[in-house]
């Protein structure tokens, strides 16, 4: 994988061709950053640097490396290309799924397979949501269960113990450190205190603070920002041949994080639907229409608790920005087109005197859904309250 194929992020790819320059590579590298920003993007292309697999503009760095002959370069690149280099070796969070043995503790060969699938079909932007249906968990709200066990590290271990196979580096990269349990993290702990020779630990962690401090006190950090905005839109004009308008609207309101800008892309993603359901709320609360209100409370009370938190957070959104779009200020409006379409002839109901009520009418409503009250209830209260909200001027 070539640097080019990462969004953005020079900076942080400059630095780190500075280190293979200067030779101070450390033996581990901890990639820091909010979800989306290309973390895992720039470790897979930072290994993929140094196992060969580079472009003529970084060939002062790579003179610091040892020499390949073009044919080392060729099966690099090959191996490369299909995930498959051995001195490669991945790491992530796995979940124990039926098929396997009670006594099974389950490890990332069990799933290298489903992973090194998913990186040639979706790319280097992965969520763990994404990962946990790849693995055969299809709810995401079982999300914490994928965990990286202490057998992984033991067999961490076994690999990099091993002698370079192309006699290069032997790279370890590690997809959420932070979701080791207590008995992976101190196996690991032993082998950064003491690594083997030529290997380099590529960490690539969201919640860094949730690593043991000695961890964290062993690798160097490096902090990513979310991606530049104009970076996200070249991006959605180049790669995904999105006209200047609609890549300008998706990037802001993905505000540098290119896992949402693609989930924008979706048409019939999640927030289309929530559009549709805020639409009919709003419309049916103005017509004063209490028999079809019952039917869309019944209606939203059959998704998941967590669907439901999350499309009140939308309903949040949406009424954040029909009170913006009453200034007719751009630069403060984050909608899609549709989203605005709405809001042209909506805005005009959210005003001074009822957004904050409005808006806590929400917040209270997704607390008693987090709390398990009777979702039918809860939707058709909060429906019923909304007409009164809407008329206030």
């Amino acid at each position: 994988m070539l640097k080019k194929e990462v969004i953005g992020q020079q900076d942080i790819w400059n630095r780190l061709m500075e280190m293979v320059r200067e030779n101070r590579v450390p033996h581990a590298l901890m990639f820091c950053g909010p979800q989306g920003c290309g973390k895992l993007a720039m470790a897979l292309a930072f290994a993929s640097f140094l196992l060969g697999e580079r472009e003529e503009a970084d060939a002062a760095a790579a003179q610091a490396l040892p020499p390949m002959s073009d044919d080392q370069k060729r099966r690099a690149c090959s191996m490369l290309g299909k995930w498959e280099h051995p001195d490669l070796h991945f790491t992530f969070p796995t979940i124990k799924t039926s098929d396997m043995p009670s006594e099974h503790k389950p490890v990332s060969l069990d799933f290298i397979r489903e992973w090194r699938e998913m990186l040639l079909s979706q790319g280097p932007y992965i969520v763990i949501s994404e990962w946990m249906k790849r693995m055969g968990k299809v709810d995401a709200d079982f999300n914490k269960q994928a965990i990286i066990t202490a057998e992984e590290s033991n067999n961490i271990a076994r690999e990099l113990m091993m002698m370079s196979n192309q006699g290069g580096y032997k790279i370890s990269l590690m997809w959420l450190p932070e979701r080791m349990n207590d008995e992976s993290a101190n196996k690991i702990l032993k082998l950064l205190e003491e690594p083997p020779r030529q290997t380099l630990f590529l960490l690539v962690s969201e919640n860094p603070e949730l690593l043991l401090e000695t961890i964290r006190s062993r690798a160097q950090r490096i902090d990513f920002k979310k991606i530049d905005n104009e970076e996200v839109k070249k991006a959605l004009i180049e790669r995904r041949l999105l006209d200047e308008n609609t890549a300008h609207r998706i990037a802001r309101i993905a505000g540098g994080n290119w896992n949402l800008a693609l989930e924008e892309l979706d048409s019939g993603n999640e927030n289309r639907q929530h559009l549709d359901m805020f639409i009919m709320l709003m419309r049916l609360a103005y017509m004063r229409n209490i028999h079809d209100l019952k039917k869309w409370s019944e209606v939203v009370a059959t998704f998941g608790r967590e669907k439901q938190k999350r499309m009140l957070d939308y309903f949040m959104h949406m009424l954040r920005e029909s009170f913006m779009y009453n200034f007719r200020q751009p630069e403060l409006s984050y909608m899609t087109q549709d989203e605005e379409d709405f809001a042209k002839n909506f805005a005009r109901f959210i005003n001074e005197a009822n957004i904050i009520d409005i808006s806590d009418l929400f917040e209270e409503s997704k607390k008693f859904i987090a709390q398990n009250a009777n979702p039918k209830i809860v939707f058709f209260d909060m429906a019923l309250k909304v007409i009164v909200l809407l008329i206030r001027k």
